[in-house]
């Protein structure tokens, strides 16, 4: 009796202890996988926002005020596409790309930097054109009494210094150089004259009194308060200015590049272009 009570009891331990086994073996289970444990899927993971292709865009120095606009608008049409403008004077964009510096799109403001590029074979064939138009204008600082009214008067004792664009490099100055040389006035102004790496920068040495009188665009000369207008350049004293536009072959996002090519030449993109002073070819 004692014998099959004992017997019992063995087995009941034993049972005890292998159903407490089996238990906390499920537990362990259910803790590693609770998802599985409840016959759920695990979420997949969330999808990687794409990235915002970024476009480089090269362009002179005259069209900032008119490009960071369109930069806006476009943005928020193209959400997917971030605008960055490397702005400078026409000669030194043309030669960094010449030299292989990134970029997608190329607005000079003058042929003669735009056509080497497209001989060269660094412009997408067929994807240049003739943008804008600009004209030349004389500024002084706004709070002078200047005595410049004509380009003969930059001749004047009490002119003390003239500032102009680089002409290798920046187109007004170099249109500044021609008219200058119809008038018979480049060599006699030398001592006066400051050059200067864009007109950007020679719009700040007038408006700063670093220079009585300027050679700027017109475009230029009404993006500022603290400048005024002497004269317009007489037109048939200098070179057309023409604003040409380009893809350059070497981009990376052709389609992105060609869109905003397009868009550019828009009516909406044009509008902006003319309230900054430009004007657009017949």
């Amino acid at each position: 009796m004692r014998k099959m009570y004992r017997n019992s009891m063995v087995w009941f331990v034993f049972a005890l202890i292998l159903a407490l086994a089996t238990g906390c073996g499920n537990a362990t289970k259910t803790d590693a996988n609770p998802q599985a444990a409840s016959g759920s899927n695990p979420a997949a993971p969330d999808a990687k926002p794409s990235s915002k292709v970024d476009l480089t865009i090269s362009a002179a120095a005259s069209m900032t005020g008119a490009l960071e606009e369109i930069k806006a608008a476009y943005e928020k049409s193209h959400p997917d596409v971030e605008l960055n403008f490397n702005f400078g004077g026409s000669g030194a964009l043309q030669k960094q790309i010449e030299q292989g510096a990134p970029a997608d799109l190329f607005l000079s403001a003058a042929v003669k930097n735009m056509k080497p590029l497209v001989e060269q074979g660094l412009i997408e064939e067929g994807k240049e054109t003739t943008l804008l138009k600009n004209e030349l204008v004389a500024v002084v600082p706004a709070d002078s009494a200047s005595p410049v009214g004509s380009i003969g008067d930059l001749g004047k004792a009490e002119v003390k210094r003239i500032t102009i664009g680089i002409p290798e490099s920046v187109p007004a100055g170099n249109y500044a150089k021609e008219a200058l040389t119809n008038a018979k006035l480049w060599e006699p102004l030398q001592p006066k004259l400051v050059q200067a790496k864009d007109v950007r920068q020679v719009l700040q040495y007038v408006e700063t009194g670093n220079a009585d009188a300027g050679f700027v665009y017109k475009t230029d000369a009404l993006s500022s308060s603290k400048i005024s207008i002497a004269f317009t350049v007489d037109q048939a004293s200098y070179s057309a200015v023409e604003y040409p536009v380009g893809i350059v072959k070497a981009t990376k996002h052709a389609r992105e590049a060609e869109d905003f090519y397009e868009y550019l030449q828009s009516q909406a993109a044009l509008d902006v272009f003319v309230k900054y002073g430009f004007s657009v070819p017949e």
